[in-house]
Order: structure tokens, then sequence, then C-alpha cells
């Protein structure tokens, strides 16, 4: 990699041309310019780690480092959003030009006089400012914001930022507080010293009223923290988080599938705390319910280990194998069997394959996002015919699994802000009606038909590489392998 003033040319190859953009990077407090490869593909958040990486000198608190969009053709300039791809934005010229800097706020059409500015970012004013926070005290916040201060700082006793801070008020304050601060300039991604986003840290105390209005303001719901964990995987690990909150991410379009450095998946957590709720909305979005951590541990093994027999229940119910081993070559019940969980070893050993019944509902998704977002796991969820009473064009409300046919009681029909969750009851009915090997093919390229087993459902039909169980699914059905599965 060469590190010139000019832009050296860094990761061209020229068999890797296609799809591809050269990007000018200027990072203004090292004094440095790199001209860098990026795939149009990839998210913001992958070109910033790809910057991160580039530049041998260290940066302070780098993951509150942007992508920024200068001004240009009129336009203010702005920070890309990270969970957004590189195409979304004009890249101008044959080689683009970026500027990779410190998220603060972007003053617009303000008389900002730097001496005054110096002073109300005081250290005695910034934490009059976090006491503010902290109160909700609306009033102060707006007549500080208003005056210049940038509500993009840490504060300095716990390393929580105002927007961190205030999605961890009441029900009664923090929407208030929230809006007005990012009315003020505070960036939605903007992360504490522990590099959690609010978003991360309304997901961990389970406040869904702070989550419903990040997303309503545009956070992403697929943010990344330090460890590049989303805020769903934080509300499904912590005893705290109501299931609102999962429930409402995942309506979002929050993509499953994301793992720690240890292989553990949402799914995992969900079924090492117990969260059994949380498991159903899980699996009702698409989470593969036979995924691996590193230690080779299916759900099962997790709750075989665990002795939490509600969410091994469900998995077996929803179709989960119990045959599958771990790298220590053991099945879930002898997993149980060894922790002392007979009585899971013994609900495992007696599972009866004919009791399965998947999901045959699609999930609803808000309609305020791309689809764009969806994971290839979650696009290639295959499901057998759904209920035609599904209204599509009704996509503020949530369907959640059925209560009617769940052996462990279903959710509770509730109605929340936008959201409502609706009990549906002939979500998990079969019906096998066609007559032959393949009835049909849907727009998709998907073939409707039945399998040797008499399964009927839809299909992929090209020639796949490798089986997987999916919630949904009618037993083993084959997936494209697109090299990111889950």
């Amino acid at each position: 990699m060469k590190d010139t003033q000019g832009g050296g040319m860094d990761g061209f190859t020229p068999d890797n041309t296609m799809g591809t953009v050269f990007i000018r990077i200027a990072v203004p407090e090292l004094k440095v310019q790199k001209c860098l490869q990026f795939q149009l593909e990839h998210t913001v958040w992958q070109a910033k780690q790809r910057v991160l990486t580039a530049f041998a000198k260290d940066l302070r608190d780098p993951l509150n480092y942007g992508m920024y969009l200068p001004p240009a053709n009129g336009k203010a300039g702005k920070f890309m959003e990270e969970e957004r791809l590189l195409n979304e934005y004009p890249i101008q010229g044959p080689i683009g030009f970026l500027e990779f800097k410190y998220k603060k706020r972007v003053y617009k059409m303000m008389q900002i006089n730097e001496r005054k500015l110096k002073q109300i970012h005081s250290k005695s004013k910034l934490k009059l400012f976090m006491d503010a926070v902290r109160a909700g005290n609306i009033e102060k916040i707006n007549k500080t914001t208003m005056k210049g201060l940038d509500p993009n700082f840490h504060d300095q006793d716990n390393g929580e930022t105002p927007l961190t801070t205030a999605v961890t008020l009441g029900k009664s304050k923090c929407r208030d507080v929230i809006i007005t601060l990012v009315s003020g300039g505070a960036h939605l991604d903007f992360r504490n010293k522990q590099g959690l986003t609010p978003l991360h840290r309304g997901a961990i105390v389970g406040n869904a009223e702070a989550i419903r209005t990040m997303l309503d303001l545009g956070a992403s719901p697929d943010c990344k923290d330090a460890r590049d964990l989303t805020p769903l995987y934080y509300s499904v690990s912590n005893d705290d988080t109501v299931q609102d909150c999962t429930h409402m991410l995942l309506h979002e379009r929050a993509r499953v599938g994301i793992c720690d450095e240890h292989g553990w998946y949402e799914i995992h957590q969900a079924c090492k705390n117990g969260r059994v709720q949380h498991l159903e909305h899980l699996l009702f979005y698409g989470a593969e319910m036979d995924v691996r951590n590193s230690c080779g541990n299916t759900p099962l093994h997790i709750c075989a280990l665990n002795s939490q027999e509600a969410c091994a229940r469900v998995l077996l119910f929803r179709g989960a194998d119990p045959t599958l081993v771990n790298y220590s070559n053991q099945t879930a019940d002898q997993v149980a069997a060894l922790a002392g969980n007979t009585a899971i070893a013994e609900m495992i050993n007696s599972h009866n394959p004919d009791d399965v019944v998947p999901y045959r509902e699609i999930p609803q998704y808000s309609n305020r996002r791309k689809g764009a977002s969806l994971t290839p796991s979650l696009r290639a969820l295959l499901r057998t015919r759904s209920d035609p009473r599904i209204n599509f064009a009704g996509l503020d409300d949530i369907r959640s699994p059925s209560s009617s046919s769940s052996p462990i009681g279903g959710l509770a029909r509730r109605q929340y802000g936008g959201y409502r969750m609706v009990d549906s009851d002939s979500a998990c009915s079969i019906s096998i009606s066609s007559a032959g090997s393949v009835t049909g093919v849907t727009d998709q390229g998907l073939y409707e038909g039945r399998k040797s087993s008499g399964v009927e459902g839809y299909f992929p039909g090209g020639h796949l590489s490798q089986n997987v169980r999916r919630a949904g699914s009618m037993g083993d059905v084959n997936v494209v392998s697109r090299g990111d599965n889950q």
C-alpha cells in the first residue's frame, strides 16, 4: 500500500475492476490522503472499516469517525449513513472524493462566534448539559443547543453520550429528550466509550419507547458496535429487554444471523437465557434453528446445557434436528444427560418428528426501509402456503407466531404505538392438496410442489450445494450458498 499526499492507488487488481470505485479519502486530522478501491455493493460501514485499517496512525475514538460527503452542486455536506450501500451515494468523477472526519455537529446557516463556541464547550458547561439530559429538562437542552453546543461528546464520569443517556430515561421523558437532542445536532449513531450506539443502549435496557423513537428518526436497526454486534443481538441477550423491543427491531428489517467472536448467534443467546417469546420471534423471522457456534453447539444443545426446557420444546416443535452432534460428537440429549438435565434429555428422546409444525405465514415488515437490507438467508426463507387472508398492504400490522399451536402459549394480543401484535388462528394449519411432485412455478422462480415425504411447499429450482433446516421450511430444503451464509 502506498501512502502519498496525492493519493496512491491501493488495492487495485486488474481482474477485480467490475463493481468497484476508486475514492480519494482525506483525513483532515492526519493531513493525509489515500486513494482506495471499494466494492460498490459494500455498506458504508464496511468501507469505514477498510479506511480504519488503511491508515497507520491511530485515530482518537475511531468508531466515531464517519465518511463525510463534501458539499457539491449546491447541496450541503453530510455524513453518510453507515448501513447504506456505497452505490446509493453520488460518487462524482472517475475518482471520487470523501473526507474521513470525526462526527461533530454540522452547523447549517448559523452565525457561530468561535470564541463563544469554545466557551460553551467547557467542562463545566458540558456537565450541566448532561445533568439537564438526565433530568429531562427539554427547555434547557433546547436553549443550550440553540447557542451552538455540540451534543456529540462523552460524559467525563461514565463515558456516555447525551443520546445514550436519553434512551435510558423513563417512557414519559425519553422521546422528547431524544427528539430535542437530534434536532440540536446529535448524530443517531454516535457511540459511547464502550462503542455502543443509542439504539444498542436502548436495546440493552429494554426501553421500547426509546427504540421506537430512534427508529422513527431514521436510526438503522443494523448499526454495529465495537464488537460488530447489532441492537437485536443485545435485545435477545439481556433479561431487561422486553419482547416488544425484539419484535420492533425485526419488523424494521433488522438483520438476523449476527454472531459474536465465539460464534454465538442471537438464537443461541435467546436459548441460553430462556427467552421463549424472543425465540419465537427469531424463528418466525427466519433465524436458522440448527446454526452452530464455535463449539458446534446448536440452539438445542444450548437449551440442553442450560436447562431451558421451554425453549427446547419450541425448537423441537418448529423442526429443530435433535440428531445433530457438536464438535465433541455429542447430541443434544447426551449433553442434557451429562449436565444432569434428565427431563430435557427424556423430552428430546421422546420427540416425534410428526409433531413438527412449521410457520406457514410470511413475516411482514415496515415499508419505510428498503428490502435490500434483507440478508440472503432471509430472502431464501421458504415457507409452506401462507394464509390467503394475509393482507400484504397492511404493513403496520405485525403478525406474531401463532398462539393457537404453540406448546408454551402464544404471544398476547397487544398494541403499542404504531405497532400491533395480532394472533393468527391459522398460522400453523397444514393443508396438502397438490397431486403431483411439481404443480407450478412462482414469479420469484420457486417451484411449488410436494417432496417424496408428502410435504407440500415452495422450493428453489436450482441445483444447490447444501441443505439447511430453517424455521418455516418443511424438513430439509436446498439453499443457495452465497459465501455469506450465517
